[in-house]
């Protein structure tokens, strides 16, 4: 991991979606609600929090797959903000779709679905060399040369995934946003793809932002990882840290819930259970969206949302209560 200049900067970025709410009045609906965050050359940041609070939205908005309401991502030190900027960006960015099932075609074969990036950009000069890059695509993702000509149903979740993977690769970018790329899958397959991804990024050099809702994958992948709570991000620091020394009311609520191998250990771990549900982005609470299920809550939460500082090196939290919820 380079200690250098970051690969992927995201400023304050802002994504809202206007909810029509009958009678001409549409209200906005805030999936991503002021969100910075830097990942360096090499690194993977891990993404977490429930169903709903806007992980896969952030990945998206990166990508410019949704136009950010507001805010800014850089890439190399140069900010994307033009069509030119999007078009080139996408050359060196990516993404793994969390379904393998929906999301390649099912009228296409293996060999056009892995090229498919090839020919929109052009990439080859002649047929033999367009299949040569999907030959070497498929090998690099465990596949044989066999299944080029063969369609996305006759192959299992496993083997799906590694044909996304294959063909986020096509282009040979820097940075991937991986978005769960392995929660439809079964629990031994999940091992090898997360195997699989680590290995290729020792090998091309990848950058990933990796996001996911089950913290034990989490771990075995992230150098970081990043906490989100209803379109805010709570908390930030190196993965060993989270793990070790959770400091936001949530991420130890989180991971109060993570399964321990080891029966004594795990009867002696307090389960942190939240009461309440999980408030509707459209009608979050005011201030600190976490105060209405927070058992630290005071009434500064609910009038302003907490700053997101570095408490300590590298270790970022967003909570007006950090004493009470760290004695």
């Amino acid at each position: 991991m380079s200690n250098g200049q970051p690969l992927i900067e995201i400023k304050n970025l802002k994504q809202y979606f206007n909810i029509n709410m009958g009678l001409f009045k549409s209200k906005p609906l805030k999936a991503v609600d002021d969100v910075s965050f830097a990942i360096k050359k090499g690194e993977t940041l891990g993404l977490v929090g429930e169903s709903g609070c806007g992980k896969t939205t952030v990945g998206r908005t990166i990508l410019h797959l949704y136009k950010p309401t507001d805010g800014e991502v850089w890439y190399n030190g140069k900010q994307i903000k033009t069509k030119e900027d999007i078009k080139n960006f996408r050359k060196k960015a990516t993404m793994v779709f969390q379904d393998p099932y929906s999301s390649l075609n099912p009228r296409m074969t293996i060999s056009d679905i892995i090229g498919e990036p090839l020919d929109v950009h052009k990439m080859y000069a002649n047929k033999k060399e367009r299949m040569e890059k999907i030959l070497d695509l498929m090998e690099k993702v465990g596949l044989n040369s066999e299944h080029a000509s063969r369609y996305a149903h006759e192959f299992s979740g496993g083997q799906r995934q590694r044909i996304g993977i294959a063909r986020a690769l096509a282009l040979e970018p820097d940075f991937i946003v991986c978005d769960e790329p392995v929660s439809a899958l079964d629990v031994s397959i999940q091992a090898q793809v997360i195997n699989m991804l680590d290995e290729l990024q020792d090998k091309l050099g990848l950058t990933y932002l990796f996001i996911a809702h089950d913290l034990l994958v989490v771990r075995h992948i992230s150098d970081r990882i990043a906490v989100m709570y209803l379109g805010k991000m709570v908390e930030l620091a190196d993965a060993a840290e989270i793990y070790d020394n959770p400091m936001h009311p949530y991420s130890q609520s989180l991971l109060s819930a993570v399964p321990v191998p080891d029966p004594v250990v795990a009867r002696s771990n307090q389960r942190i259970v939240l009461s309440g549900d999980i408030p509707s982005p459209l009608n979050a609470p005011s201030g600190c969206p976490f105060r209405t299920r927070c058992p630290y809550a005071t009434e500064a939460c609910a009038e302003s949302m907490p700053e997101f500082k570095e408490v300590k090196p590298g270790h970022f939290v967003a909570c007006h209560n950090l004493d009470k919820a760290n004695n």
